[in-house]
């Protein structure tokens, strides 16, 4: 074990953790507790150690390691860490600016951007849109946020807190989510989607904006931060069943464009 251990530029600590965690075996243990290994496992070794460059988590490769060896399932493998290693680059690289700007305002004595400081690291919702909507939709509809003056983010904020009072006015004064000022809401919070980048709607595309929509509702229903926002679980769901029955209207009659 120490031989291959210093021939490979590794710790003989590494080689131990590899073969408790089954990642690793060698060849046989002798009696005095030595463990030996033959071509076979160097040869694996070589495959752990090029896979750990690329940063790869060991579950990953002993996954990679227990598949069939085929140049394929290797290929997928790497892929998807590619994937993955873009997604923290491009979070990295939002982090990276913000503390250029912070550092730039203060060698220039003046007091940065307080959104600019934050960017990159206030995305709570970043995992989710992208693996509902896709890398793209969250970059645009991140930027159209970040390119907001704090100012303007304080109305779009008190707009869309406005939004969801009036469901939970129309809720408590006793509307049905088929009465007119329901459906007259509902068409509301739709044009309001519109306006964020990076949405089916805002792009237009009726049939995505239906499943949009549908997901949200059942967000709406089942999400206790979204019954806070409404104020109660009760108007978070009349909101859900009210949006349900403005776009399965807009199923039965979709319109060419839903920017129109």
């Amino acid at each position: 074990m120490q031989e291959l251990a210093e021939r490979a530029g590794i710790s003989g600590r590494t080689l131990r953790h590899y073969h408790q965690i089954g990642l690793l075996e060698p060849d046989r243990v002798g009696s005095n507790g030595y463990r030996y290994y033959g071509l076979n496992a160097v040869s694996r070794l070589q495959r752990i150690l090029l896979l750990r460059e690329t940063g790869m988590p060991l579950t990953d490769i002993a996954n990679v390691l227990s598949a069939p060896t085929t140049p394929e399932v290797e290929v997928e493998a790497l892929t998807e860490h590619l994937a993955h290693l873009a997604s923290e680059r491009e979070s990295l690289n939002r982090r990276i600016n913000a503390v250029e700007h912070t550092l730039s305002m203060r060698s220039q004595g003046r007091e940065p951007s307080m959104d600019v400081m934050l960017a990159g690291f206030n995305d709570r919702y970043e995992t989710e849109v992208i693996e509902n909507w896709g890398r793209e939709a969250f970059e645009a509809s991140n930027q159209w946020w970040h390119g907001k003056s704090v100012s303007q983010q304080r109305q779009w904020k008190a707009r869309a807190d406005a939004l969801l009072t009036q469901w939970r006015e129309l809720q408590e004064g006793g509307a049905t989510t088929d009465s007119t000022a329901a459906q007259d809401h509902a068409a509301i919070h739709l044009e309001w989607f519109k306006e964020i980048p990076g949405t089916p709607t805002h792009a237009g595309d009726t049939a995505k904006s239906i499943d949009m929509i549908r997901g949200l509702a059942d967000q709406y229903e089942t999400n206790p931060d979204f019954h806070v926002a409404f104020g109660t679980a009760q108007a978070a769901t009349f909101a859900a069943n009210a949006l349900r029955l403005h776009i399965r209207r807009l199923d039965d009659h979709p319109p060419s464009d839903l920017r129109s």
